[in-house]
């Protein structure tokens, strides 16, 4: 088994070229790191000659050079450590920020159907350790291995000074230490730690079959059967870790024995030089002493070697959520125009139709034959008729997951269409930036995020030009404005991001004023009523519908009570009522009057309401 697969070679390439590592930052902290050990591994051979020029009774002079010299190496050692750390943190951490800044960079440019699928836990999870991760590569896997090499040719090619056999002896231990033992460890955790995901898949499997289905499974007389499973599973698991650790205890023995044969093959050499007169008893203990600290740099690689399948797996990670497309970006980066609605449509993927005056003032989204889906997911809706203009209040009701937000959301040119035409004024909307066609359709999702700033700079996000009297009055038109008088700075008063110690209602009404406060001529709601009380939600709709003379007005939601000044309601559902009969459709369409006299089921939905 290979330490990567292609997959993850191929992204920790991609990733590291990112990070955009200064070469003579680097480059300073992998001298500073081999000075910092050659320093170790001076003081050992100075040791190791003092200890046995002592024992000959030399002048004192020459062993206070000596000592000194100790002395000297020791504080080199812990200096040279201390700046090469300092070094080379800089570097990693710089790095991550270069990494980090262009993942943010791609997530903003990049095709907002893409980023709308981002599961926001797997993006913190990517941005966050997994860019740490690709980081430490360079810190702990790059900057280990060379210091490595570069001590190890140094030590041998110095050694072979003095004795060129215990030079080969000592090549071959170093070999064995610092590629041998690192390479045995990660074949053999690599394994382990297949064989570990596999086996608590089979376990995760086997326990939901139990819990499940137990009642059966006794029944039928094949619990035994599934304890036995789970019992399996739990074996797998547990060699699984055996095997791991296994392997670590190998890779120390070899790092051990490497030690212990490069000392004994040294005196085996040095020995009979020594009584041909070849070499020096002081020599002699020198080669033997040295290789003592040698080690030190090659006992790295076993860390070095299990950070390296780390960096790798999340730089995969990273290139599965983000995509390859990143690469592709930054390369492009540096060759922008100098026409920024230019770099906007190529980042969109989107073509340059410019937005029109009759657009501004007369807006008309329409579609025919709409199907609609995720990307690379099953069609949720499909053959829907729909026209929002000015004056229009229209209402899309219908089942929890039937695909109401996922409609949304490619109304607004967020996620583009599966099939059919969905056009603003006759132009696809496919073929406007959403940096555009945001001028006109104002979508606001039912887990918009509420930013850690005041009241009135949240309602700003959607017009910078909003002045204090008409956030007022927006709060006002929502329900909110006791709740803003109670507060100690009114609506300059500060929230927590994500709107902590907000209450779901006060939430709603808030992300509500801020969707009214955008100037755009048509917009797009989610669950505007969500989180309030029946009468609470009553109201706020009947203020949206009188909004509505003004604007174009669509709102997805569950509450139908509040629906009665409603153009038109859109109820959706699936063929024969059945959920498992995909994609859905519209199974009735009219307003309040007419639905509650032709339709059985808004009569029965309208009826369980408030039950």
């Amino acid at each position: 088994m290979r330490i990567l697969t292609p997959q993850e070679r191929s992204s920790l390439r991609w990733a590291v070229s990112l990070l955009r590592v200064e070469k003579w930052r680097f480059i300073s902290a992998l001298l500073l790191a081999s000075l910092g050990i050659g320093s170790s591994i001076a003081l050992g051979a100075t040791s190791a000659w003092l200890i046995a020029r002592a024992s000959q009774m030399p002048p004192v002079l020459v062993l206070s050079v000596a000592a000194t010299s100790v002395r000297l190496f020791g504080v080199s050692r812990a200096l040279l450590r201390y700046i090469q750390r300092l070094v080379a943190h800089r570097v990693a951490l710089e790095g991550m920020d270069h990494l980090r800044l262009h993942l943010y960079d791609q997530i903003s440019q990049a095709d907002l159907s893409h980023v709308t699928s981002l599961r926001r836990g797997d993006l913190l999870a990517r941005i966050g350790s997994d860019v740490d991760e690709v980081g430490d590569f360079i810190v702990k896997s790059v900057l280990p291995a060379g210091v490595t090499a570069i001590v190890g040719c140094g030590t041998v090619g110095a050694l072979a000074l003095l004795s060129p056999g215990a030079a080969v002896i000592l090549a071959l231990c170093l070999i064995a230490s610092g590629i041998l033992a690192p390479l045995v460890t990660a074949r053999a955790q690599r394994a382990a730690q297949v064989e570990g995901i596999e086996a608590r898949t089979s376990l995760s499997t086997a326990l939901v079959t139990v819990i499940d289905g137990y009642d059966e499974l006794a029944i039928n007389g094949l619990a035994g059967r599934a304890q036995a499973e789970l019992e399996r599973a739990e074996d797998r698991i547990e060699s699984s870790r055996k095997g791991a650790a296994r392997a670590s205890a190998w890779a120390q023995f070899i790092d051990r024995a490497a030690m212990g044969f490069a000392v004994i093959g040294a005196l085996l050499v040095g020995i009979p030089s020594v009584n041909a007169q070849i070499l020096s008893a002081v020599a002699l203990a020198v080669i033997a002493l040295t290789p003592l600290s040698s080690f030190e740099a090659s006992s790295q690689m076993n860390s070095a070697v299990a950070q390296l399948v780390r960096s790798a797996q999340a730089a995969a990670r990273i290139d599965e959520l983000i995509g390859p497309r990143a690469l592709l970006s930054a390369k492009n980066s540096d060759q922008e125009t100098a026409d920024p609605t230019h770099s906007a449509h190529a980042a969109s993927g989107k073509h340059s139709e410019a937005i029109t005056q009759e657009m501004v003032n007369s807006p008309l989204l329409r579609t025919e034959k709409l199907s609609i889906a995720w990307p690379r997911g099953p069609e949720l809706v499909e053959g829907l008729d729909l026209k929002v203009e000015r004056g229009r209040f229209i209402a899309i009701v219908g089942p929890s997951g039937i695909g109401k937000t996922t409609l949304l959301y490619t109304l607004a040119g967020l996620i583009p269409p599966r099939e059919g035409s969905l056009t603003l004024n006759g132009v696809s909307l496919m073929d406007i930036s959403h940096e555009e066609s945001s001028s006109i359709l104002q979508v606001t999702a039912e887990d918009a995020h509420i930013f850690a700033t005041s009241i009135f700079e949240n309602l700003r996000v959607a017009n910078p030009d909003l002045d204090k009297q008409q956030a007022l009055d927006l709060l006002s038109t929502v329900g909110l404005e006791q709740w803003c008088a109670s507060l100690p700075e009114g609506i300059d008063t500060l929230i927590g991001a994500g709107a902590t110690g907000v209450s779901g209602g006060e939430r709603r009404r808030l992300l509500v004023a801020r969707a009214l406060a955008s100037p755009a001529p048509i917009i797009l709601l989610d669950e505007a009523s969500e989180h309030l009380d029946p009468q609470s939600a009553d109201a706020l709709m009947r203020a949206l519908a009188q909004r509505a003379h003004q604007r174009g007005l669509l709102i997805v939601t569950h509450r139908l009570s509040a629906l009665q000044l409603a153009d038109e309601i859109i109820l959706m559902g699936y063929p024969d009522g059945d959920p498992r009969k995909r994609p859905a459709q519209i199974i009735a369409r009219g307003t309040f009057e007419q639905l509650a006299q032709n339709n059985e089921h808004f009569r029965w939905a309208l009826s369980q309401e408030d039950q």
